[in-house]
């Protein structure tokens, strides 16, 4: 039975985990959440993407009952596989928003940490608990989390395993948006809708830009701004964009994301 389920509703693909009571990350998942990646990339009819949980949890991390025996060669395999399937997850190129509820937890952290804003229900407790089990987050935790919320803030979540509640998260840049628990999915498509009429192509190298930009120099960074920048013209979009702005001023190109 599958434990992922992918859905597509005006322009927005929902990747929802389905494995009751708490998603938690196995095996099963990461495959079902590679595939779901690579639907939600290469289908052209959904431009932003929501990860959601349930109305319940999130997800509680991943399945410690499995790793626990494994050795060396077979814990290698299994958390490059997971990292992978992550780092797919983070790279769709369309805006990407987690819809968290109840607990994000080791890896279900580093599963909303993938996505490009997160919406936190007011209820929810996150963090990253692998230190208290002998170990670190392995799936992106160590490095994703201060990128975000810098390095001193990442270093005492990770250091302590501590749970964090959504006005802390929402006070150190862990979560964008803090709404009610009932609220986190629909506010999380609210999100994602702003982006469903956009210019698609734009939005797709804005995207590699910043994320790509971050792991180099300021420098190189530019560099790959500009060639990102100047790699936009003669796209419809930017033809349509620019000719509206002219015509009608800013903000009412009619985008075909081309």
């Amino acid at each position: 039975m599958a434990v992922v389920q992918f859905d597509v509703d005006n322009g927005i693909g929902t990747i929802r985990l389905d494995r009751p009571p708490m998603n938690v990350i196995d095996s099963q998942v990461t495959g079902e959440l590679r595939a779901a990646a690579g639907e939600a990339t290469a289908r052209t009819d959904v431009r932003a993407v929501v990860i959601y949980g349930g109305p319940k949890v999130f997800a509680a991390g991943a399945d410690v009952k499995e790793m626990a025996p494994m050795g060396h060669a077979e814990i290698l395999a299994w958390v490059s596989d997971l990292t992978t399937t992550f780092e797919e997850l983070a790279r769709i190129p369309k805006p990407v928003v987690a819809a968290v509820t109840g607990y994000a937890l080791g890896g279900g952290l580093e599963l909303a940490l993938c996505a490009d804003f997160r919406v936190f229900g007011d209820n929810v407790k996150v963090g990253l608990p692998e230190i208290l089990l002998g170990i670190i987050p392995g799936a992106g935790g160590t490095q994703r989390l201060p990128r975000l919320i810098g390095a001193a803030k990442a270093k005492d979540l990770v250091f302590t395993g501590r749970q964090v509640r959504a006005a802390e998260a929402k006070e150190i840049g862990l979560a964008d948006r803090v709404v009610a628990p009932d609220d986190v999915y629909t506010e999380a498509r609210s999100l994602a809708g702003r982006f469903v009429d956009g210019p698609a192509v734009a939005l797709r190298a804005a995207k590699r830009a910043i994320d790509d930009g971050l792991s180099g120099g300021l420098s190189e960074g530019l560099r790959l701004e500009t060639a990102i920048f100047t790699g936009l013209f003669g796209t419809q979009d930017q033809r349509i964009g620019m000719e509206s702005f002219l015509e009608r001023g800013p903000g009412k190109a009619d985008f075909v994301g081309r």
